[in-house]
């Protein structure tokens, strides 16, 4: 696999250095998410891969040619920049304001050829933008602006982009569209895209490479599936009250014990959902039991739950059902998610006879709706 990007020894900066250390080989058609803290300096990486700055020290080569001493106009072919830009320029159509993204190509006069107008209708086509053309870039939405920018640096025919928090202040549709976009660009068109990121379950679930930046060093890169670990992701953002799970590809909030405790009697993910609304809750969280590998194992881990699992092959572990039944004496109430499994009927049957509050949820829609209302009376 080609290596387009190829950073060596890098350091950047302004008159003291932010990053340090930077060894990274990036391949042809692959996305890297930059992940890090607010001010750990990936916007200050992505203005020295740009050229923006220059790198205090090592060296940056993009196609085999080392960047300081590419020319310009062959820099705006290989490489396209949508940093931080609040910019809406006045009347300027969205084919006009994508035309801009021609220069390179064009004549010292900006005229468009044929072929160039070809580019920039397939610039917009690409992100979804052809029924834009005819907007005015000032009228567009946050959402409809972005996708005219990022038509805007395809329009220049680049090899590599690069972005500074590319879905900063869209909503979810459009977070959801332009990554899916991005991500499409690097499979069918070979372009090689580095974004600084906020989301590091997006990064876990779009990237191919992830770059965690901290404290003036970059602390790794790779692929996701094995840099992403809760250990790493805990450190990165210092976090205190959340997990990340890499086997969910997301975050899980813990909430502060304050309202007692419940046992949830669920597996085979029926109990996932339960458990973030008892965590929203303040509710401390006994489950089980729980087959080894069950997504609500995952779940109830990363909320800090106390979990009964039983070991895989191992259906005749009494040992596990009786330290679930040990641990009905101390919680508050029982929430039953209605699984027909032997342990889980026998678990709900002893909340009843020990005099337990027990609350039926079905795992989504009204169900949790009325456990909500219910804890919340307690």
């Amino acid at each position: 696999m080609e290596t387009l990007v190829r950073c060596t020894g890098l350091e950047v900066g302004y008159r003291k250095p932010v990053l340090s250390g930077i060894d990274a080989e990036i391949p042809a058609g692959q996305f890297v998410g930059l992940l890090g803290p607010n001010g750990a300096g990936k916007t200050t990486l992505l203005r020295t891969l740009s050229r923006h700055l220059k790198p205090r020290a090592g060296s940056i080569a993009i196609a085999g040619r080392d960047l300081g001493a590419i020319p310009a106009i062959d820099l705006a072919r290989l490489v396209a920049v949508c940093l931080t830009d609040t910019a809406r320029p006045p009347l300027l159509s969205v084919f006009e304001y994508v035309a801009l993204g021609r220069y390179p190509h064009t004549d010292f006069m900006g005229r468009l050829a044929p072929r160039d107008e070809r580019v920039v209708e397939d610039a917009l086509a690409a992100v979804a933008a052809e029924g834009l053309a005819d907007r005015l870039v000032e009228q567009l939405s946050d959402g409809e602006r972005q996708k005219a920018v990022l038509a805007r640096a395809l329009a220049q025919e680049p090899r590599v982009m690069l972005l500074d928090e590319p879905t900063a202040h869209l909503d979810l549709k459009h977070r959801i569209e332009v990554m899916g976009i991005l991500r499409g660009l690097c499979r069918s068109r070979g372009l090689t895209v580095v974004a600084s990121l906020h989301d590091v379950d997006v990064a876990a679930k779009v990237a191919d490479r992830v770059m965690l930046v901290k404290d003036g060093r970059m602390r790794a890169f790779g692929m996701p599936e094995a840099v992403l670990t809760a250990a790493t992701v805990a450190e990165l953002y210092d976090f205190r009250a959340a997990d990340f799970d890499s086997r969910l590809g997301g975050i899980e909030l813990r909430g502060a014990v304050a309202n007692g405790r419940a046992f949830v009697v669920a597996g085979r993910g029926s109990g996932a959902a339960v458990f973030r609304l008892l965590a929203k809750q303040g509710v401390a969280i006994s489950t089980g039991v729980l087959a080894e590998g069950d997504l609500d194992a995952f779940v109830a881990a990363a909320l800090g739950a106390e979990s009964f699992v039983r070991p895989a092959g191992a259906n005749g572990d009494d040992r596990t059902v009786e330290a679930a039944f040990a641990a009905l004496a101390h919680c508050d109430f029982v929430v039953d998610c209605g699984l027909p499994d032997a342990s889980c009927r026998d678990l709900a049957a002893a909340a009843v006879a020990r005099g337990l509050p027990l609350y039926h949820a079905s795992g989504e829609g009204a169900g949790l709706a009325e456990l909500a209302d219910a804890v919340g009376r307690r």
